[in-house]
């Protein structure tokens, strides 16, 4: 697929849900921060149109416009893409695996929550980024949707439990900010887990979110307890059940000419 630049965006919102909560958030933060990317069949007159972001892809417009070579930026991605696509996506990728999915609003208060006198809940500052790179590779994804660890930082859309040395113990950020939701992840360190910090670090950072006139949601596995659990404690409640679709590595050419 041919990528667009920024001044071909504004005609292409109409392709896309808009106002929503769940995949619909990653073309508005697309949009609204500049970062991610889209791309189109074609320059004039798309007829399919996908925007990416932090390995999200939202894909909408005419199946029959694809061919497996267009679809093969898309590699490695999770996809979020009408029915109609999957003969598509089914042929051009080594693998195709539904996503089960859940998306839930904030409908209630937090369950009250307290962390230790050791442990500072306070907005992400930009001299934060070191500290955020020393969560190391596994927290990576968090900062992905920002652009990076700095981003994240000083974005304004972050939230931490920061120990007396300055190490960041949990992380709550808004992951894809849309234009009446803006959806939300979270990162603990492993060895302070079950310590509450999330549930501390969340709650600070829905009360910003609804200060700025948003509505925080929350997108997860259909599996993941642990996920689940956390954004009922936090006053989410299940909006509706979706699914995406991870795929792999493109099918090799020696099997598109067998």
């Amino acid at each position: 697929m041919i990528e667009l630049s920024p001044r071909h965006l504004p005609p292409l919102t109409r392709w896309f849900p808009a106002g929503s909560p769940g995949p619909a958030a990653i073309g508005e933060h697309v949009l609204t921060t500049g970062l991610g990317r889209w791309w189109v069949d074609r320059a004039d007159h798309p007829r399919a149109v996908a925007v990416s972001c932090a390995g999200h892809v939202v894909l909408r417009g005419a199946p029959e416009a694809l061919t497996l070579e267009t679809l093969a930026p898309m590699a490695d991605s999770r996809i979020d893409a009408p029915p109609r696509f999957l003969p598509a996506l089914g042929a051009a990728f080594e693998r195709l695996t539904p996503w089960e999915r859940m998306i839930w609003t904030l409908q209630a208060d937090p369950r009250p929550t307290t962390v230790p006198m050791s442990v500072t809940v306070r907005r992400l500052r930009a001299m934060d980024t070191d500290a955020l790179n020393a969560l190391g590779p596994d927290s990576s994804w968090i900062s992905a949707s920002w652009g990076g660890p700095h981003r994240l930082a000083a974005s304004g859309h972050g939230w931490a439990a920061v120990g007396r040395s300055g190490r960041v113990l949990a992380v709550a950020c808004t992951y894809f900010r849309g234009a009446r939701h803006e959806d939300v992840a979270v990162y603990t360190v492993p060895d302070r887990r079950r310590h509450r910090l999330a549930l501390a670090c969340v709650a600070s950072l829905c009360a910003d979110i609804t200060a700025r006139g948003h509505t925080p949601s929350w997108n997860c596995s259909v599996h993941n307890r642990a996920s689940r659990l956390l954004a009922w404690t936090t006053g989410f409640r299940l909006d509706r059940e979706y699914v995406d679709y991870a795929v792999g590595s493109p099918v090799a050419r020696d099997r598109l000419s067998a």
